[in-house]
């Protein structure tokens, strides 16, 4: 994006700061959610680590507190939000983010993620992780706010690409090209959300493959794969089944290019018990293992 009038200057190689991502990789790993708390409290096998959803033990005592504690310390974790809205027009809430940093010095998460999105509007949380314009004012805006973040946490942020079913304008780039430029100025890193990229290559008509290789590989901090539904004129991403064969094909690709990365499976809705989810974490852990070896191979 370089030389292109009103857009944000990064020169790659030379990041705003220098805090480490703490972990280049955690291997495999579920999103926790409520109907597996006691299990996975309890230990299980055949899982690298858990990806926990901030605002559910964003309180001040009680079981989620006791869950959260059991659960860190068995296993690698990772702190996940969805109500930061780093998008919006005011600016994040200091209390949530102080809050939020108190959960992590808690928890002592690998990193802390959110949505590269808006939720809040004049004070009123939507609940729903809306589409940025991709405008250089809009990127710029973003700049600021992620690096007062990541000083407020002082600790490393990631920031998920979101499904979208409309666009914002103006337009004045592509969206890798917002993401590459946000983390180059930031030093921020990104979850790489292969089941969004599907969705949103098929609701907006893109080849999925182009975003993947766009995408710098050093900022990719973890990936998601999730499943959604498919209404044939456009998709959903309802993260209620399990993730389908394209999207594990996509994954694949991108393991592929990227080497091996963190990875977690997300289940929101229609929960089966945690066996079939270990069930498909190990198909995925098969395909990056088959992945890793073409590339010795070749």
């Amino acid at each position: 994006m370089n030389g292109r009038a009103g857009a944000p200057q990064c020169v790659r190689g030379v990041p705003r700061t220098s805090r480490s991502t703490a972990a280049a990789g955690l291997g495999f790993g579920l999103g926790l959610r409520t109907p597996h708390y006691d299990q996975v409290a309890h230990g299980v096998e055949g899982v690298d680590f858990f990806e926990l959803l901030s605002e559910n033990f964003m309180v001040d005592g009680g079981k989620p507190l006791y869950y959260l504690d059991a659960v860190a310390e068995r296993y690698d974790v990772v702190l996940h939000g969805v109500s930061m809205s780093i998008g919006s027009v005011d600016p994040p809430s200091r209390e949530y983010l102080d809050k939020l940093a108190a959960l992590a010095r808690r928890a002592k998460p690998a990193w802390v993620s959110d949505h590269l999105c808006w939720t809040i509007a004049g004070g009123i949380n939507s609940h729903d992780l809306l589409p940025l314009p991709l405008s250089y004012q809009a990127l710029q805006m973003v700049i600021e706010r992620v690096n007062y973040v990541q000083d407020v946490l002082e600790r490393p942020f990631v920031l998920e690409n979101i499904s979208t079913y409309s666009t914002l304008q103006p337009t004045q780039m592509e969206e890798w090209e917002f993401i590459n430029t946000l983390t180059c100025a930031t030093g921020a890193k990104v979850l790489l959300d292969v089941n969004n990229v599907y969705v949103n290559a098929r609701n907006h008509g893109f080849d999925p493959h182009r975003f993947l290789d766009a995408i710098d590989p050093d900022s990719v901090q973890q990936i998601h794969l999730a499943g959604h539904t498919d209404l044939g004129d456009h998709v959903i991403d309802t993260h209620d089944d399990a993730v389908t064969d394209e999207v594990l094909d996509l994954y694949a690709y991108t393991i592929a290019r990227l080497g091996p990365v963190s990875t977690s499976i997300e289940r929101d809705d229609d929960i089966p018990p945690l066996e079939v989810l270990l069930e498909e974490l190990d198909h995925v852990r098969d395909i990056a293992r088959d992945q890793q070896s073409v590339s010795l191979a070749s």
